[in-house]
């Protein structure tokens, strides 16, 4: 059996997710001529991928160590989307922001010269500024303003279909509508020789836990602790509308009042547009279309035409979410064939994860600039 560690080709390598970091790292296996099989309990991009906002950034990241592992990422998108040769709704131009307090001026400001001090390209801009970016906006009030000129969207659902596609040609095996119910261990050792699933045993030489929200309850069946907390997301997606926006493809804009949070707003490549609500810890599980037409009523506000725009909830489902909001990449010491890799940004992420896992299983190297992100950092001391 191919040692999982220092990797090689032919290795059997069964990928658990088909979310955007699965299908990346089986991407990438493949093509180095590993074994690949795929497995998940659903069709793929169907979990937090399908409901992800797709906002590429490093803006919205701290400490500037967790920033820093953001921008490299992002830096990386154009690269990536090169390789996978087809559309994948990548477009870059930024993201403004803007604020209609005081109090909510002030923290913008201090945010800018924080990741201006980290080497951000963002700057404050004004009004005048604002509305020549985008002129079909109806900012309201705008006490001052906030453009982050690198980043970017992509369509998610398109790049795994892309990845998936690429890995398949390369010979890898998909087993969708497929559920993990448990893994065998060698007689000696406690590596991973067997996956057990709804569709039969998969052998394997090595296997890279990706499942999202799932990837804590089967870390569990081999007494690995990978603790996540709920993170609920909510999105709206209308349906096809002219091009809105001019030049920066995301907005951020602020609360319409005092009841409601801020709102986020994107064009994807085909027209619709998605819009969100909050940030990460604001928990909204209400996917009716009632709030579905009352956050379209809120985005037209700032962006009249959508006015005669039709909104779609798209269901609430649950994000990854490490508990300590941070990446889990790595090996397991207690399972040395197991390859975690759990993430919340994982759009933003995806590129640098799935090179650097690729990196470490197949050349048995260790990326020395992901040691605050191993799984071990949740395994209870022993006094």
């Amino acid at each position: 059996m191919t040692n999982a560690i220092t990797g090689g080709p032919n290795m059997r390598v069964a990928v658990i997710g088909a979310g955007i970091i699965g299908a990346a790292i089986a991407y990438r296996l493949a093509r180095r001529g590993c074994t690949v099989t795929i497995v998940d309990r659903h069709q793929p991009a169907t979990g937090a991928t399908r409901r992800s906002f797709a906002w590429i950034n490093a803006g919205a990241k701290t400490p500037v160590s967790y920033h820093d592992l953001n921008r490299r990422s992002l830096e990386m998108w154009n690269r990536f989307a090169v390789e996978l040769a087809t559309e994948v709704g990548l477009r870059w131009g930024g993201k403004i922001s803007w604020a209609n307090t005081e109090t909510e001026a002030r923290t913008l400001v201090e945010r800018v010269q924080r990741l201006q001090s980290w080497g951000y390209p963002c700057r404050v801009i004004d009004e005048t500024e604002l509305r020549r970016l985008e002129p079909n906006l109806n900012p309201g009030k705008v006490i001052t303003a906030e453009y982050s000129e690198i980043e970017g969207q992509v369509e998610p659902q398109l790049v795994v279909a892309a990845c998936l596609q690429w890995a398949s040609q390369a010979g890898a095996v998909t087993r969708y509508e497929t559920a993990v119910t448990g893994f065998s261990l060698a007689p000696t050792g406690s590596r991973i020789q067997t996956v057990h699933t709804t569709g039969g045993d998969l052998p394997c030489d090595l296997v890279v836990l990706a499942a999202g929200v799932d990837t804590t309850e089967l870390a569990s069946k081999l007494e690995i602790e990978i603790p996540q907390e709920e993170s609920p997301g909510v999105v709206v997606r209308t349906d096809p509308q002219p091009p809105l926006l001019r030049s920066v493809p995301v907005l951020y804009p602020p609360p319409v009042d005092a009841e409601h949070d801020e709102i986020h707003l994107r064009q994807t490549h085909d027209g619709a547009v998605l819009i969100g609500e909050g940030s990460q810890e604001s928990l909204h599980r209400d996917d009716s279309q009632e709030h579905a037409d009352d956050l379209l009523s809120r985005a037209s506000r700032y962006l009249p035409a959508l006015d005669r725009a039709r909104a779609t909830p798209v269901p609430m489902g649950f994000r990854p979410m490490p508990i300590d909001g941070y990446p889990v990449i790595g090996f397991t010491p207690a399972v040395p064939n197991l390859y975690v890799a759990l993430t919340h940004s994982g759009v933003t992420l995806c590129p640098l994860v799935s090179e650097l896992a690729a990196l470490e299983i197949f050349e048995g190297t260790r990326v020395e600039f992901l040691r605050d992100y191993r799984p071990q950092r949740f395994t209870k001391s022993v006094a």
